[in-house]
């Protein structure tokens, strides 16, 4: 441990990460997901940047951004002689954090792990820091400081309620100062709705929506780095409290910045916010149509029949906003046959680009646990095969290989170059509506 002034060394472990080889090495990340894996690694982290905005004097700081743990990583936050180092971590990095930690604690130094995989997996994580958070990070951060100043650091910290965002600090935006084509705000956090493929509204706690005037002031952070910065809302459902949403639009439009944000199929019959929608900045939005095969358990009011999410989404679209059309692939009822129907729905489908991923039932959802349950998970496969390509239980129609050769033959034929052309059009033809519309 360092000795004079206290040094918190943030590490967040970033990048898309695929282990299963022909998907990569032919390049079968489809151009819209080449653009979305981009855009995602280029995003700060916010989650440690809001902590780093509540981090109070003398305490200093620094963020560090890595894809691998190796030993140049290693040496640059060893060199800085941190009193702690906090590091963020999805379930595909995961096995990579307790690595770091491992190796940075085998040189005295103090290692906090948290993030959606830590609150899902507790037990698992604390075998591998000296310290975890479990759920909200900001409820316990002064907590943690505190007892890392005393030298009396505990195990685990769980916050005692959920976070209000009414309460959340400014993020330190210029830590993550340099190329950023994005940067990230949250106007809410967790989802109402409880899909079993979803962690948000388990392990986030109830949603909850950030006051307009702090937006107003971290959007004004941003403009001071980027006068015409690209937003993308770290929010897992925005708009799904229903209402006119106003404030957010409002603040939006104001900050004069372009964003992307991701919703439910209801934005469509919302007809006080599509109004609104194009002009507040908004270019691009994701929407779940999940499957052509299956209804999730959980879906509440976002259950409905394709055809009405088609219809919302050509309302999006009429509106000047871009729409990403996000299928999962693998769940049960999935065959050879209905992923041939997908590829042909693919080759014709309005929305102006597409995302198609496998299954994965990660940490903390009840999809996970059904398969737990009933025996399916496939127990050679670790966390790092959570990427979103990659097979990690055996489907209740199809074998495990026969499923993942199915997905690959779907992205090469669903995301052909003409595919590609076809959705380039689309998505210009949306924008040259929104222009029209200014």
């Amino acid at each position: 441990m360092s000795v004079g002034t206290p040094h918190v060394t943030f590490v967040c472990l970033s990048g898309v990460r695929v282990r299963e080889v022909e998907v990569t090495s032919l390049g079968m990340l489809p151009p819209g997901l080449q653009a979305r894996a981009a855009a995602i690694m280029a995003l700060p982290p916010l989650g440690v940047l809001t902590l780093a905005g509540m981090t109070p004097a003398p305490w200093t700081l620094s963020l560090h951004e890595t894809q691998r743990v190796n030993d140049a990583a290693v040496e640059a936050i060893v060199r800085e002689r941190p009193t702690l180092v906090a590091i963020s971590a999805l379930t595909a990095s995961i096995l990579e954090a307790y690595e770091l930690a491992r190796r940075l604690r085998e040189q005295g130094v103090a290692t906090l792990l948290g993030g959606l995989h830590v609150t899902a997996c507790p037990d698992e994580a604390e075998r591998h820091a000296d310290a975890i958070v479990i759920g909200d990070g900001e409820s316990v951060w002064h907590e943690v400081l505190c007892d890392v100043e005393r030298n009396a650091l505990q195990s685990r910290y769980r916050g005692a309620a959920p976070f209000d965002l009414s309460q959340a600090p400014l993020p330190r935006f210029d830590l993550a100062r340099g190329e950023r084509p994005r940067f990230t705000v949250q106007s809410s956090r967790g989802c109402p709705f409880a899909c079993d493929f979803c962690a948000a509204s388990r392990l986030l706690g109830p949603f909850r929506r950030k006051p307009a005037e702090q937006l107003r002031a971290e959007l004004s952070a941003i403009r001071e780095i980027d006068r015409r910065p690209f937003i993308e809302l770290a929010d897992d459902n925005t708009f799904a409290a229903g209402g006119p949403h106003l404030d957010l639009l409002t603040a939006l439009a104001e900050s004069g910045a372009r964003w992307f944000t991701e919703a439910d199929w209801r934005l469509g019959e919302n007809p006080a916010v599509l109004r609104r929608l194009a002009a507040s900045g908004c270019v691009q939005v994701l929407v779940g149509l999940e499957s052509l095969v299956h209804e999730h358990q959980g879906m509440g009011a976002k259950r409905t029949s394709i055809a009405r999410m088609m219809d919302a989404v050509a309302s999006i679209q009429d509106a000047g906003v871009a729409v990403i059309g996000c299928f999962i692939v693998g769940s049960d009822g999935e065959d050879r046959e209905s992923l041939d129907r997908l590829a042909r729905f693919l080759e014709q489908d309005p929305c102006a680009d597409a995302q198609v991923t496998l299954q994965t039932p990660f940490p903390g959802t009840e999809l996970r646990a059904r398969l737990e349950r009933e025996g399916r998970l496939l127990p050679d496969r670790d966390w790092s095969h959570c990427t979103l390509f990659d097979i990690t239980y055996r489907p209740d129609r199809m074998a495990p290989d026969e499923l993942q050769r199915a997905f690959i033959d779907l992205l090469r034929h669903g995301f052909s170059a003409a595919q590609s052309t076809r959705r380039n059009e689309i998505r210009r033809a949306v924008w040259a509506k929104a222009r029209s519309m200014a």
